[in-house]
């Protein structure tokens, strides 16, 4: 007699129903975002008022855009299979646009239309961003894969800014707030608590962590 798989606990249920909504949402705003590549800003100045958005913000976008669509696809296990698993290509092409995104993000943050403030915010983002994802490719082509998978959870969680973000602005419309001083605001707030709940989630006791996963494929 054997006990239920772990894949089918009730936690399990709601840890693959919560990442279902999430990866939606992820490709819904990748979507909604490579706007600017299909009709971009023929100004500098309709480049959300930043006199370095063209063409930096049109880069930042696809490398965004890139790594949100494929992110939460690396962590599925069936990604992870076979010699030449897709999970390698598929990573590379993820880290690539991290690092696009980035580098355009950091040349991007000094021209905040936001002031000094946003623009701390959102170049320590692009920093952190880039030097996670660099740390979480070298562990691999190290073969250190326990320690490339957990930076590449904070790398995760970086990139999902971008939802994070696009959650926050409406609320701040939506509740008629103050603009300018919120977006300093949200600068940080579209990153920190993210990075915060990825550290949380990787010292989470190991029993902890495994529960969501699938026993047969031991990932």
């Amino acid at each position: 007699m054997t006990t239920a798989p772990l894949s089918t606990s009730p936690t399990s249920w709601r840890f693959r129903i919560a990442w279902t909504l999430l990866v939606i949402l992820c490709l819904g705003i990748a979507a909604y975002s490579a706007r600017y590549l299909l009709h971009p800003p023929q100004t500098p100045a309709q480049a959300l008022g930043n006199p370095l958005g063209v063409p930096w913000l049109f880069i930042h976008v696809a490398g965004a855009v890139t790594a949100l669509a494929l992110g939460a696809l690396q962590f599925l296990p069936v990604l992870r299979r076979g010699s030449s698993p897709p999970h390698r290509w598929v990573g590379r092409v993820y880290v690539a646009g991290c690092l696009i995104g980035g580098l355009a993000g950091l040349i991007l943050a000094p021209g905040s239309h936001a002031g000094p403030i946003a623009s701390a915010g959102f170049g320590s983002l692009a920093v952190l961003w880039i030097a996670v994802t660099l740390l979480g490719w070298r562990a691999a082509m190290q073969g250190r894969f326990a320690e490339h998978r957990r930076w590449m959870i904070r790398s995760w969680a970086l990139t999902l800014a971008a939802v994070t973000l696009r959650l926050y602005l409406p609320l701040v419309m939506i509740l008629d707030l103050a603009f300018l001083p919120w977006y300093r605001a949200i600068s940080f707030l579209a990153w920190v608590p993210n990075l915060i709940v990825a550290e949380l989630w990787l010292r989470r006791p190991l029993r902890l962590r495994n529960t969501p996963r699938s026993p047969d494929t031991g990932r």
